[in-house]
């Protein structure tokens, strides 16, 4: 069997030769830099409605979530992009404190509801601490 060859043509569409100087203008070349430009701007342009509902409201009980999942993985809960599990217990002490500092300094200013996700939180994230330096 006569396997059949593929070519390709490779085009150089960088506005500077190798010099440095300006090539020549071409008008393909512009109208698809163009045309390049004003795709990328499409595509990174506002979502459609449904990729919107996936970022969740900015509120006070998100923000303590949050940083509750920070302190998880510095507990080596999740895996970073790597691969790697890894412990941080230092990190996730200062995740406790500042959670620790917030409800300080939000004392009486909170919903019931966020008084109740923040002390929540806490008390897990602290009892983990407790048990991570056995």
């Amino acid at each position: 069997m006569e396997e059949e060859k593929k070519s390709f043509v490779v085009k150089d569409r960088r506005v500077f030769s190798e010099t440095g100087d300006v090539r020549a203008a071409e008008e393909p070349t512009a109208k698809t830099t163009a045309e390049a430009v004003t795709a990328q701007v499409d595509a990174t342009a506002e979502p459609a409605e449904p990729e919107a509902a996936y970022m969740p409201e900015v509120n006070f009980a998100n923000f303590i979530i949050s940083l509750s999942s920070t302190a998880l993985f510095h507990f080596g809960e999740f895996q970073d992009p790597a691969q790697k599990v890894e412990k941080n217990l230092p990190a996730a002490k200062e995740i406790i404190d500042t959670l620790v500092m917030l409800k300080n300094k939000t004392s009486g200013n909170l919903e019931e509801k966020e008084k109740n996700i923040l002390e929540g939180v806490l008390y897990e994230l602290q009892m983990r601490y407790v048990k991570e330096l056995r």
